[in-house]
């Protein structure tokens, strides 16, 4: 055996070389091939279903009489359909960005506490509780809405209405406490445990040194997670956001529980009235005829754009940010 061959041994029997000169193993390329397989998959399943809402959505646009952005009305069937989506994507947005400025500073709290303030006996009971309300099916939030949350919001209603009615926002003429805000506090309970673990599981992955250092330097514990664990969990809590924000866009059952709809934008969010893509499609979709499903149908396209631009600056957001993560080191 010469010395070259010493130095360059050949390769085993089951190793061929890639392009690229290194050895691949035919596992590697079966998981290679997997891999690609199934992001195409999901890429050819998002362009399949974008095609099918985009087709349906022509044939009832076509053959709507009204401007389908802009008008307070929801009729698909006769032969003078007028629908529009303007009271449901103003109903969508409203209760969505209520849930979320609910949710997330309280799931953020939850889960610095969990991850830095708790102690152990505390903090994995604590935890697997909210990860449990996960798994609560949406129907049982909805009757829980319906039969205890809304008879007990009058006093909060009237609170408002007195201290806060003047600015027109949170006037409060006395009715069921069946509104946009209500939805607003049950979709913040729904997405609470989702926010709330994946920001517990990115707080709990900062490096350790990088909290030592800070006490060492005298730091309490606040600046100690101002400084080193709000930095480096910032992409991971607005991905955590992003989650909730796409389960609250797209509930149904819990909302049209809730919600007394009516194709009129208010501009109190304790008044009943308003309604979202989602429950819209729920309510009407067993009782409308071929036209009509293609009119809600058109609505679920403009519910599915909405989701897709929301993650598209989701990514945008965590990319600018990503600079001054720790997690980008």
């Amino acid at each position: 055996m010469t010395a070259s061959s010493i130095d360059n041994p050949p390769p085993p029997g089951d190793v061929r070389p890639s392009v690229s000169g290194k050895a691949v193993r035919p596992g590697d390329r079966i998981f290679l091939g997997l891999s690609r397989g199934s992001g195409i998959a999901l890429l050819v399943i998002m362009a399949a279903i974008a095609v099918f809402l985009t087709y349906r959505s022509v044939l009832a646009i076509s053959g709507d009489k009204a401007d389908f952005l802009t008008t307070f009305d929801w009729n698909a069937t006769g032969t003078e359909p007028k629908f529009g989506i303007a009271v449901l994507a103003f109903g969508t947005v409203v209760s969505s960005v209520i849930a979320m400025l609910i949710a997330v500073p309280v799931a953020v709290g939850i889960a610095l506490f969990i991850s830095h303030y708790a102690p152990r006996k505390l903090a994995s009971p604590l935890g697997y509780v909210i990860d449990l309300l996960a798994a609560v099916p949406s129907i049982v939030y909805g009757l829980w809405g319906a039969l205890f949350l809304v008879p007990h919001l009058s006093g909060l209603y009237g609170w408002l209405n007195d201290y806060l009615g003047w600015t027109g926002i949170f006037s409060y003429s006395q009715g069921a406490a069946r509104s946009l805000f209500t939805v607003g506090i049950l979709l913040a309970i729904m997405i609470l445990p989702i926010v709330t673990s994946v920001s517990r599981e990115v707080f709990l992955q900062v490096p350790r040194m990088h909290e030592e250092a800070a006490l060492a330097l005298g730091a309490t514990r606040w600046e100690v997670i101002r400084m080193s664990v709000l930095p480096f969990g910032r992409s991971g809590v607005i991905s955590a956001s992003m989650l909730g924000l796409g389960r609250a866009l797209g509930e149904t059952m819990a909302v049209a529980t809730v919600l007394s709809p009516s194709f009129l934008i208010s501009a109190s969010l304790l008044d009943p009235g308003g309604g979202t893509f989602a429950q819209n499609i729920a309510s009407k979709f067993s009782e409308a005829d071929q036209f009509g499903q293609d009119a809600l149908i058109a609505s679920g396209l403009v519910l599915f754009v909405i989701t897709l631009l929301v993650n598209g600056a989701a990514r945008l957001i965590i990319a600018r940010r990503k600079e001054y993560s720790g997690a980008a080191a």
